[in-house]
């Protein structure tokens, strides 16, 4: 399955990748051999920890290259009465009655504690292209589920302010 990613988060991904390589990774190198000089290697702290940082770097980087060879570019075709990616949208949980506003974004920028829901999780997938007013079922992976109401719509675009997660 291919991630779907717009232009930008591609771009992002490749901003962080050469800054992992080009400046993050020599660093850890010369951290490794600075700590590595400090003697005994099967006590050495020091050491382990400059390994493990090295590690989780290229990780990182190989982690982000899969995710741009892997990724299908998509961009927003909503209109301007429908909801589509990044645009802010108020939603009332008629279950509870409350109200919560979240912004639809590419999964590799969700961050639900921040109200940025992935338009492939289950609320993003029902709330995608509807419009003001409309009572939209939220399909659960048990096969339960609760409907809400969307209130509010206001069109958003990609401006760079979400930063892609990491892992």
């Amino acid at each position: 399955m291919y991630d779907e990613l717009t232009r930008s988060d591609i771009q992002k991904m490749q901003e962080e990748i050469d800054y992992r390589t080009q400046v993050l990774r020599p660093k850890l190198i010369e951290d490794v051999q600075t700590a590595r000089a400090f003697g005994d290697l099967s006590e050495n702290f020091e050491y382990k920890c400059a390994k493990q940082e090295k590690n989780r770097n290229d990780s990182r980087i190989r982690y982000l290259q899969r995710m741009i060879k892997t990724a299908h570019v998509i961009q927003d075709h909503s209109t301007a009465s429908t909801a589509g990616l990044y645009d802010k949208v108020t939603i009332r949980m008629e279950n509870t009655g409350r109200q919560r506003t979240i912004q639809l974004v590419t999964t590799l920028r969700q961050d639900a504690l921040k109200g940025l829901i992935s338009k492939e999780s289950p609320v993003g997938r029902a709330v995608m292209g509807a419009k003001t007013g409309d009572r939209v079922h939220v399909e659960m992976e048990d096969g339960r589920g609760y409907d809400v109401t969307i209130l509010n719509i206001e069109k958003g675009s990609d401006d760079g302010s979400i930063p892609i997660g990491s892992f």
